[in-house]
């Protein structure tokens, strides 16, 4: 089957992720990247013009976006691809979709967000077009339950549960040289964005405790927060690790912390697969919805307060057999349940079958 990818193509955890999981299950992947139409190049524009180039990118709006629209349509037609899985589709005009279902009856049409536009916070301009797209989506894949309604509600026609997912190969276990153990090993490690929650108080009472502790993730967040903070300064500066740098990063610790974005309203998320497939103890934030996935203090650990993660940290750090069984039990759990990108594809090909004999049933 030939499926065409569209998304902004930035990262390898996403839009990559899925073209190669679906190449490997043997479809043929055609990829419509939109992330280059607004990248900074000194030949094609001045300074002022790329500030009115990525102006564009920010309000989703213009001539840019236009175009790279018309692109879009323009490949799916002549591609003509049995799918189009659209990757958080920020930039899509909802009569970009229109156009394809009038010149391609029997495409199906997915759309999938790993974001959740309904959050507190989130900049109504930016998800638009995404929204406007729901009524027009065959199927229409969520990241988190509480969206599954919020996209009905919005006139999705179609909604699944598609969480996210780890990559095999890498994500896994693997034992550090020495100089990989100078720079990742520790006790606790927290890879992740800031957000002003309960993470910097958790993180101080940790590093209060004596517990070697690292911190990776976007610095032009962390630094200004614990620049001045007595206890994390060291910390600084904050990098971020990507790549197998990122699982070494989780490797390297006995067990790495989640925290669950508030402004996503998450009650999981990828690191919750990423930590185990590693080989590491998860130690998470609590919900219920991680708790169906990893049982408690069997294949993952849970708190739920700063006072508790002291506690938890007590118990596994000072107890090697009980952490090590933890963190064998959680990563067979994780591959045994198929959090992996080709078993999340292999489901996401299935559903797409099912809307194509829909299709079949309606002509």
């Amino acid at each position: 089957m030939k499926i065409l990818v569209a998304g902004d193509w930035h990262s390898n955890v996403h839009e990559t992720a899925v073209a190669d999981a679906l190449a490997q299950l043997g479809h043929q992947v055609v990829s419509f990247a939109w992330h280059d139409y607004f990248a900074k190049n000194d030949k094609k524009y001045n300074k002022i013009k790329y500030l009115y180039v990525r102006a564009q990118d920010k309000f989703v709006t213009g001539p840019v976006l236009a175009a790279l629209n018309k692109d879009f349509v323009a490949l799916a037609c002549r591609e003509r691809p049995a799918a189009v899985f659209v990757y958080r589709g920020t930039h899509i005009y909802a009569n970009s979709l229109r156009e394809i279902k009038r010149a391609l009856p029997g495409c199906v049409l997915v759309g999938y967000n790993n974001d959740d536009p309904f959050g507190p916070g989130q900049p109504r301009r930016l998800w638009r077009h995404f929204l406007a797209g729901l009524p027009i989506y065959d199927l229409t894949l969520a990241y988190r339950h509480q969206n599954v309604h919020e996209y009905k509600a919005h006139g999705a026609r179609r909604v699944a549960l598609l969480r996210s997912w780890y990559i095999p190969g890498k994500s896994r276990p693997v034992e550090l040289d020495s100089e990989q153990r100078d720079r990742y090993s520790c006790d606790v490690v927290f890879v992740g964005h800031y957000e002003p929650d309960q993470r910097v108080a958790c993180l101080e009472a940790i590093v209060r405790r004596g517990w070697k502790l690292r911190l990776f993730g976007p610095g032009y967040h962390w630094d200004p927060v614990i620049r001045n903070n007595p206890l994390l300064k060291h910390l600084t500066p904050v990098r971020l690790v990507w790549g197998d740098d990122y699982n070494r990063a989780l490797s390297g610790a006995k067990l790495a912390l989640c925290f669950l974005s508030k402004l996503n309203r998450d009650t999981y998320t990828r690191r919750c697969f990423e930590i185990p497939a590693a080989g590491t103890v998860l130690l998470s934030e609590y919900t219920d919805d991680l708790a169906g996935l990893y049982a408690p203090d069997k294949e993952a650990v849970y708190f739920r307060d700063e006072i508790e993660l002291m506690e938890k940290l007590e118990l596994y750090l000072g107890d090697d057999a009980r952490r090590i069984e933890v963190a064998r039990a959680g990563h067979l759990r994780v591959q045994a349940d198929g959090h992996d990108v080709v078993s999340r594809m292999r489901q996401v090909v299935a559903w797409i079958a099912e809307c194509r004999g829909a299709h079949g049933a309606a002509a």
